[in-house]
């Protein structure tokens, strides 16, 4: 599959697909096709999966597109940002932040995941629910804002805000770590956890946290007397 990475601010992704490939995506992801695409919805790996995927942020149903014959298709993000390629021909399993999803080849699987600390799942918010891209082939991830790549090396640690964090190889180890000081939790604007990763690995991170983003986009709509 040949694909191109097309636009600056709200991209999108175009592949060519030969007769008898497929990909699949949430609902809704479809930018433009041409003719020859055959569409499949379903849950995609039974009902359960679907219910994980809403769980993770994505939708219930997966839409399969099938070449018929050789066709493109694109598929587009949904905020102001990038698309990220993640060849999963080069690493083993790719664990990625709920919502990160786009599109992927159907030789890809995606499988919901749940962290273990009881203190996260209780409390809730990101970092509880994340996404395991596994197989073979090539996923694209939707980014809020710009890319940002860093290889950590063995031991290294970065603590991040969850909101930014996009995916990560599975030689790194993940934790959720929570913000020491009362103070800091109720004044250092950076919430109640923050993400710890430790190396060796890639980690990927979008400047842009949607959630931050959208609460600084809402204070400046009128509010509606009643």
């Amino acid at each position: 599959m040949n694909f191109e990475i097309q636009g600056n601010i709200v991209p999108s992704v175009s592949m060519n697909l030969s007769k008898g490939e497929s990909v699949f995506t949430q609902s809704g992801a479809m930018f433009w096709q041409s003719e020859g695409i055959e569409m499949k919805t379903n849950t995609k790996g039974g009902f359960f999966k679907g219910i994980g995927r809403v769980f993770a942020g994505e939708s219930l149903f997966m839409v399969t597109y099938k070449a018929v014959k050789d066709s493109k298709i694109a598929f587009a993000s949904t905020v102001p940002g990038s698309i990220y390629a993640v060849n999963m021909n080069e690493v083993r399993n790719f664990t990625i932040q709920k919502g990160s999803f786009l599109v992927a080849e159907s030789s890809v699987e995606l499988k919901t995941i749940f962290n273990k600390k009881l203190g996260t799942g209780f409390f809730g918010g990101e970092g509880f629910i994340l996404q395991e891209l596994k197989g073979s082939g090539i996923a694209f991830l939707e980014i809020d804002g710009d890319v940002i790549e860093m290889n950590l090396k063995p031991g290294e640690v970065i603590k991040i805000d969850t909101g930014n964090l996009v995916g990560f190889e599975d030689s790194v180890k993940y934790e959720v770590e929570t913000i020491k000081g009362i103070g800091n939790i109720f004044f250092g604007g950076e919430g109640l956890f923050l993400t710890k990763l430790t190396g060796p690995g890639k980690v990927i991170l979008q400047t842009m946290n949607i959630k931050d983003f959208s609460l600084r986009v809402s204070s400046y709509l009128p509010v509606q007397s009643s």
